[in-house]
């Protein structure tokens, strides 16, 4: 299942940015969170939807599918750190209800994201992860395009940390 296995990458990816970081028995939960957040500001301002006031039209379709794909990437390391990886089992949360306006799904992500904060639960946590699903579903992108793009960016922040990022 591509969710599992995007939870084994980012294990990897965790593990190595915190053994070469000296971060093993740091709380970093906060700064993830914090990361996180800053990703999804950064994925709503590539799409515009809120930008009420411009005629500019949202940035290529692959620049918006890095960015969301960053995101995934914290959401994933979070779910991590409660061992929630092993939750999803073969259930593939958010399927088809990636409808609506896309504002309004902005807003539900950051309310699941401040939800899983406060409450720290598997329940919290498949929440946010299903919302974001949905997110990505309405940004018009399938399952397996997200999977190959976090495969990628996976690949781009391993090479980050050879380089000193």
């Amino acid at each position: 299942m591509e969710l599992q296995k995007m939870f084994e990458l980012q294990k990897v990816l965790d593990r190595r940015i915190e053994t070469k970081h000296r971060l093993e028995h740091e709380n970093i939960f906060d700064k993830k969170v914090l990361a996180l957040l800053v990703e999804i500001g950064e994925l709503a301002n590539e799409t515009r939807c809120f930008k009420y006031w411009s005629e500019k039209g949202p940035s290529a379709r692959e620049t918006i599918l890095e960015e969301y794909v960053d995101g995934m990437h914290f959401i994933l390391s979070l779910g991590l750190m409660f061992g929630f990886d092993r939750l999803s089992g073969e259930s593939v949360p958010g399927r088809g209800r990636g409808t609506g306006d896309l504002t309004v799904k902005f807003l539900e992500v950051y309310d699941a994201v401040y939800r899983f904060q406060r409450e720290k639960t598997a329940e919290s946590y498949m929440a946010l992860l299903e919302t974001f699903y949905e997110l990505g579903e309405l940004l018009g992108f399938t399952r397996e395009e997200i999977f190959r793009a976090y495969v990628s960016k996976n690949e781009v922040n391993h090479r980050r940390q050879e380089e000193g990022y």
